[in-house]
Parts: C-alpha cells; sequence; structure tokens
C-alpha cells in the first residue's frame, strides 16, 4: 500500500475554514458556545460509512457513537456513557442505530472464523445469528442472507437499547425516546428505514 500524504487533509481544512468564514462569519463563534444535537447516531467504525455527509449534517448536529458492526452492548462503559450523556445531559429523544449492507464485523461473525481478540466482540453478533438462525438458514442466497444479518442485527440492537438502565430510567422518568433503525446501502447510496420496511409501529421501535 502506498504511503498517503496526510498533509493533503491540513491543507482542504483551511480551504474549508476560510470558505466557512466567508459565508457564515459567525460560523465558529456559534460552535465553540456549545452543542445541541438533534439525535444520537450508533453507527459502524467502516471508513465508508460517514453519518454527516450521507445525511447531509452540518457540525452540532449529531451526536455520534461508532463501532465494529454497530454493536449496543451492556458492557461497553464507552457507549453506555455516551448515551448516558446524550439522554441526560443533551436531552436527545432520538436514537439511531444505523448499520450498512456489506459490513465486514457482520460477515466475519457469520464465517465463524478465529480472527484473535475481536472475536470477543463479534460474539455479539453471533448471538444475533443465533436467535434468528431459522431466518437465516431460509434464505439460500449467501448476499441476501447477510443483507439480512444486517437488518437483524440492527434491530436487535435497538432492543438492546430498551434494556439499558439509561433507556429504562429516561421512561420512568416520563420522558419519550424514540429509537431508529436505518440501514445504509452502498449499492445505491440510499439509507433504508427498517421501521418502513418491515411495517413496525414507532411503539415498538
Amino acid at each position: 500500500m502506498c504511503q498517503i500524504d496526510l498533509n493533503k487533509y491540513l491543507d482542504y481544512n483551511k480551504v474549508w475554514a476560510a470558505e466557512m468564514l466567508s459565508f457564515h462569519g459567525d460560523y465558529f463563534d456559534a460552535l465553540k458556545e456549545g452543542q445541541s444535537p438533534r439525535a444520537l447516531l450508533v453507527g459502524c467504525s467502516d471508513s465508508r460509512v460517514s453519518p454527516s455527509k450521507v445525511l447531509g449534517l452540518d457540525l452540532g448536529e449529531l451526536f455520534i457513537h461508532r463501532n465494529i458492526a454497530n454493536v449496543v452492548s451492556h458492557t461497553d462503559l464507552n457507549f453506555l456513557s455516551v448515551m448516558q450523556y446524550a439522554v441526560e445531559s443533551l436531552q436527545i429523544r432520538d436514537i439511531i442505530v444505523y448499520g450498512h449492507y456489506g459490513c465486514g464485523g457482520i460477515k466475519a461473525a457469520y464465517d465463524n472464523q478465529t480472527n484473535g481478540l475481536i472475536d470477543n466482540w463479534l460474539a455479539n453478533i453471533k448471538d444475533v445469528i443465533r436467535h434468528h438462525k431459522s431466518t437465516l438458514d431460509s434464505i439460500s442466497d449467501e448476499t441476501e442472507k447477510l443483507n439480512k444479518l444486517v437488518e437483524l442485527n440492527v434491530l436487535e440492537q435497538i432492543e438492546n437499547i430498551k434494556q439499558s438502565s439509561i433507556y429504562k430510567q429516561a421512561i420512568a422518568r416520563g420522558e419519550k425516546l424514540r429509537l431508529h433503525a436505518w440501514v445504509f446501502d452502498f449499492s445505491t447510496g440510499l439509507v433504508h428505514d427498517l421501521k418502513k420496511k418491515y411495517n413496525i409501529t414507532p411503539s415498538v421501535v
């Protein structure tokens, strides 16, 4: 692999900052005052998945947590801390689990090979596979099966959010948290809302 000159990113940054100031003279003054993001997004670390770019959002609009295969783990203090801050301090009421087709973490879990340390993380996805074995076994096409697993994983992570102490305490306080299950499709550039695809009522997700 050839070496990349990372200075080009710094050069781009200078041009971008100058352009932002030319259009909005107080742009950075407003940013430094604090953040009021509209939603918390739990996405995958895949370099091709850029929620802000795909969804057309500006700085400060999304509070984002990313990990391998957008997993919500009850032992992940990093995510739990992010969620608690989002819900309790930033007063965020919309949480998006944002998966994508062609996810390497999903495939690695499905292939069930030995990968080292990451196997401990992939165990979360293997639980999803076990819970939905009959559904997955009924799909013969490999690509369709993996796409289905991506969707099932997103929906399972929604359920994991519901089981977290942060979610339960928020509901007990009378706060209405809205959970959204989205999947990004590389082949079309479109984001699919699984609630609409599977006709899931808002009260369920």
